[in-house]
Parts: C-alpha cells; sequence; structure tokens
C-alpha cells in the first residue's frame, strides 16, 4: 500500500517537474520575442532619427532664404507681423510642444474663426465635421500660395531638430481637438507627429476629420521602414501636383 502511494506520489512529482520547464520554456520563447520586437523598433528608431537630423539640418539652411522671401513678399501686401508663429500641440505619449509654422493667416486667426462660427451656423458646421474650412476667411493671400505648394510646413524642420517631430508621422493636433479625437487619441499619441504622412499622402483637405483619424490610427498600428518610404517618395507627388493641398 504505501509503495504505491509512493509511486502515486512520485508520478505527480514528475508531472509537476514537466509542467514546471514547460512554463520555463514558454517564458523564455517570449522573451526572445519581446528581445527581437525590441532589437527591430531600436533599429526602426535610430535609423529613423538619424534620418531626421539629416534632413532637418539641410531643410533649416533652405529654410533661412525661403523666411526672408516670404517676409518680404508679406511687407510688400502690407502684412508687417512676425512671418513664423508657434502654437501648442499634442505630440507623442500625449505631450504639449511648442509647434513652428509659417503664418498662413491673419494674426488674429482664432478670433476671426471664432466670430465667423459664431455668425455663420452653416460654416459651424462644416468646421465641426472636418475641422477646417473649404472658404476659410483666415488665409491671407501669400498664405494660399504657400499652403498650396506646403511650403507653411517647413519651419517644422525646427522640431524634427529638437525631437518633437518626426519628417514622417501623424500630424499633431491642437489640445482643443483632443475631446473629438475620441477613441482614435490613444493609438495616434503613440507615434511621434511628422511633417507629412499617410493622411497627407491619402486624401489631406478632402477628407473628413473622422477619415483622417482612422488613416493616422492605421499609421500607428501599422509603421515601418518600409510604409515610411512610401510615403516619404509619395509626398513628392502630392506636392508637385499640388494634390489634397488647399
Amino acid at each position: 500500500m504505501n509503495e504505491a502511494v509512493e509511486e502515486v506520489t512520485d508520478l505527480e512529482e514528475e508531472q509537476e517537474d514537466e509542467l514546471i520547464k514547460t512554463r520555463e520554456i514558454i517564458m523564455n520563447v517570449e522573451q526572445q520575442g519581446v528581445q527581437r520586437t525590441s532589437l527591430k523598433e531600436l533599429g526602426y528608431r535610430f535609423i529613423k532619427r538619424i534620418f531626421d537630423i539629416v534632413c532637418g539640418l539641410i531643410g533649416v539652411i533652405i529654410l533661412i532664404p525661403i523666411t526672408m522671401v516670404i517676409k518680404v513678399i508679406n511687407m510688400i501686401s502690407g502684412d508687417f507681423a512676425p512671418v513664423i508663429f508657434s502654437q501648442n500641440r499634442i505630440g507623442k505619449n500625449g505631450r504639449e510642444f511648442k509647434f513652428y509654422k509659417f503664418r498662413s493667416m491673419v494674426p488674429n486667426a482664432d478670433e476671426v474663426l471664432f466670430q465667423t462660427l459664431k455668425m455663420d451656423k452653416v460654416v459651424a458646421a462644416e468646421y465641426k465635421k472636418n475641422k477646417k474650412l473649404k472658404n476659410d476667411p483666415r488665409i491671407t493671400k501669400v498664405g494660399h500660395v504657400i499652403r498650396k505648394l506646403s511650403i507653411d510646413e517647413l519651419p517644422q524642420l525646427i522640431n524634427v531638430l529638437k525631437g518633437d517631430m518626426s519628417i514622417i508621422g501623424n500630424r499633431p493636433y491642437l489640445p482643443r481637438e483632443k475631446e473629438d479625437m475620441e477613441e482614435y487619441y490613444d493609438d495616434i499619441i503613440k507615434t511621434k507627429p511628422g511633417i507629412t504622412g499617410y493622411w497627407q499622402v491619402n486624401g489631406r483637405s478632402k477628407t473628413t476629420f473622422e477619415e483622417r483619424l482612422k488613416l493616422e490610427q492605421y499609421y500607428s498600428n501599422n509603421y515601418s521602414l518600409i510604409l515610411d518610404i512610401k510615403i516619404f517618395f509619395k509626398t513628392f507627388k502630392v506636392v508637385l501636383f499640388g494634390k489634397g493641398a488647399e
């Protein structure tokens, strides 16, 4: 009887040992998978950061004469306000940063927008749906040109050098848009915002705000070096033909 009990006990101990070994194997496989993923992620981030720095340095040098030309044109048209404006935007992991851009709107743009939305319900509905206006009264004559050519985005190369932004990524949102981003917010802020991205090369101004959110959510969940390269080269086509730019 005692021998039978001992045999059962030994069998249980062997089964328990096997279970422990199986769990250890599973843990090792999972750890190796995480390690491979981490190395791939680190490689991607390293290559992307080097690319950002190189493009940023070259771009900032080109930015100087362009800034001077736009300033002169603005002054000729009677606009003496600063040519570059800064604004708080939502960055990676929800951290806000100071965002730079060539000013394409009148100096009191927020006040003009508020008054326009207050006076015109149709325009207010359009802005609520798209977070932009087809016939925006805030944009200056020079502003229309630099927006069409996407020149207004160039000062963001300063943000790229600072590390707040990347060349490729989702567009940085305004803090006031956070509530409207709803369930898309957490996915979109997982990645660093960019000067150009999946949304810009897939509709841009022709999309609704929700469609933009879906496109940028897709990028945040599927970003890769290959996708970034495709976006980078497709951006040239969009800029050259003015596709989606307003």
